[in-house]
């Protein structure tokens, strides 16, 4: 049998497939998700947030159609909630390519771009968040717990560097 560094090459084939393995699962192209596919709610997995926590649908106040265009704009681009509110945002993507609207604190959208610069394939499907393909629709709906400013911000790669941030105000 082969030997490399002292390690069976055996050995090696093995670690090297369950890296693979491990890695095709964590990586997955971002936004691949079926968009039409409505988030199941499951109280036992809501986080609470420095911006608030995933809402249930059955307790939604209002709802905000808010639209995603090819100028890497939102419309509208600011919103303003009471606090304790759950609101659904409907999500229409008007435009060619895929976008999304992640909701959070201006930090943590940062954070979040900058992961996806380096991570621009990672898979994720929070509840802050809504992949939309073209001349599809998504929603979010979501609880305000805490007042303050926050962002929601589209972070396929280019967009939020192109502008494509809006402003929540929970008063």
């Amino acid at each position: 049998m082969p030997v490399t560094q002292g390690v069976p090459m055996k050995t090696l084939h093995a670690c090297a497939f369950a890296v693979l393995s491990l890695a095709s699962v964590a990586v997955i192209a971002h936004g691949d998700e079926d968009p039409a596919k409505p988030r199941r709610h499951d109280d036992g997995k809501v986080e609470a947030t420095a911006f608030g926590q995933e809402g249930r649908p059955g307790q939604v106040v209002r709802t905000i159609q808010v639209n995603m265009a090819d100028n890497m704009r939102f419309t509208p681009s600011d919103v303003t909630v009471r606090k304790g509110e759950t609101i659904r945002f409907v999500v229409h993507n008007s435009g060619q390519v895929l976008h999304e609207m992640v909701l959070g604190t201006t930090d943590s959208i940062a954070q979040h771009a900058a992961l996806m610069k380096r991570f621009p394939k990672m898979e994720h499907d929070d509840a802050n968040m809504a992949h939309v393909k073209p001349s599809q629709t998504g929603d979010i709906v979501w609880q305000f717990t805490q007042p303050g400013e926050f962002q929601f911000a589209c972070l396929q790669p280019g967009h939020f560097e192109a502008g494509m941030v809006g402003k929540v105000i929970v008063k």
